[in-house]
């Protein structure tokens, strides 16, 4: 049983390999195997020969206290676990011999790449202080498949559609709710005006400005006079209060 859940239906399109009771520390495997998840296969094999005979570090992303910083990782915590490395290779190596047999093709992803602690044994030391020390173990897992698009790969692919396909903006039809766009050529209604006040766009003319200007000169001259008038009013309310209190 694998901790990973496939479908029955499609057994058929994945391999897979376990490895019991595996002499290694279960934290450097978990983190081989972290490395090599949702990588192609190819570059798993390599990457795990190179990292089994301790000629590239391996990053360390949880079980790294107090841990060095490498230069080849950009300054990030690693080491060297060349025997986790040969368990997860050798791994590796049986998922994709199962896919062969099973008539997979070559071109293969590690969807499922996992490591656990299994068994646990007390142990004391040979001799003076029988210091006591557990004697641990661990189960690997390893599933690969068909390459299929990872959800990066599906990301840039979308990003891609996007810029490609730009989707116009759709006009509603008569008789929705929404106003439907004028028809190059058509004059541009508002919808609040009336029927009886057309708006229209004509240009004026220049008999029409200076009948404005006239227009407006009488309209100021109005005002100017109702304005003396009023001043007036008031001056002669002024010089006779008398009057008004008799009024």
């Amino acid at each position: 049983m694998y901790s990973h859940q496939i479908p029955e239906d499609k057994k058929d399109m994945y391999a897979m390999s376990r490895a019991e009771d595996v002499e290694a520390s279960y934290k450097d495997l978990a983190e081989v195997c972290g490395r090599i998840r949702n990588k192609n296969a190819a570059w798993a094999i390599s990457f795990l020969g190179l990292a089994a005979d301790g000629a590239i570090p391996v990053l360390f992303k949880r079980n790294n206290k107090n841990l060095g910083h490498r230069r080849e990782l950009g300054g990030r915590k690693g080491r060297y676990p060349m025997k986790a490395a040969k368990a997860v290779l050798k791994a590796l190596n049986s998922a994709i011999a199962n896919s062969v047999i099973k008539g997979l093709s070559e071109d293969l992803v590690v969807i499922h790449a996992c490591a656990n602690m299994k068994h646990s044994y007390p142990r004391l030391q040979a001799k003076g202080r029988r210091f006591r020390q557990a004697y641990q173990t661990a189960r690997i897992e390893i599933i690969v498949k068909e390459k299929v698009e990872t959800p990066v790969e599906r990301r840039k692919e979308r990003a891609e559609k996007a810029k490609k396909v730009q989707k116009p903006k759709e006009v509603p039809a008569s008789g929705t709710t929404g106003t439907a766009l004028p028809a190059s050529g058509e004059k541009h209604e508002h919808p609040h005006e009336h029927a009886h006040e057309p708006h229209t766009h004509e240009p004026k003319t220049a008999e029409d400005v200076k009948a404005q200007e006239v227009q407006a000169q009488k309209d100021s001259e109005a005002k100017e006079a109702v304005a003396q008038a009023q001043k007036k009013e008031r001056k002669t309310r002024k010089e006779k209060p008398e009057e008004r209190r008799n009024e």
